[in-house]
């Protein structure tokens, strides 16, 4: 079955850095689009960035400029480097593959900055 663990979220203050990371098994990682949502307390979820099979990404403009989605497909894994870190930046950080008409999610990762 689909499985996406997350990690690296953590408490960073204003201007920090943070790598999110999400390993991926039980699917052809390599051929898959993969993203990173977040979810901040009493809003929706949103698209932070996506990243396609051949390496094209796209960005929400909030964070564009300051996050770089990257993939490895040898570790089946996907990264969110986070840069200039802001408080409404502060949210959980989902791991998502589309896959077969649905969605997939890992558990999730907090992130936390403060002012």
């Amino acid at each position: 079955q689909v499985q996406l663990v997350e990690s690296g979220g953590g408490l960073v203050q204003a201007g920090g850095s943070l790598r999110l990371s999400c390993a991926a098994s039980g699917i052809i990682f390599s051929i898959n689009a993969m993203g990173w949502y977040r979810q901040a307390p009493g809003k929706r979820r949103e698209l932070v960035a996506r990243i396609t099979s051949g390496g094209s990404t796209n960005y929400a403009d909030s964070v564009q400029g300051r996050f770089t989605i990257s993939r490895d497909n040898a570790k089946n894994t996907v990264y969110l480097q986070m840069y200039s870190l802001k408080p409404e930046d502060t949210a959980v950080y989902y791991c998502n593959v589309p896959r077969k008409g649905r969605d997939f999610w890992g558990q999730g990762t907090q992130v936390s900055v403060s002012s």
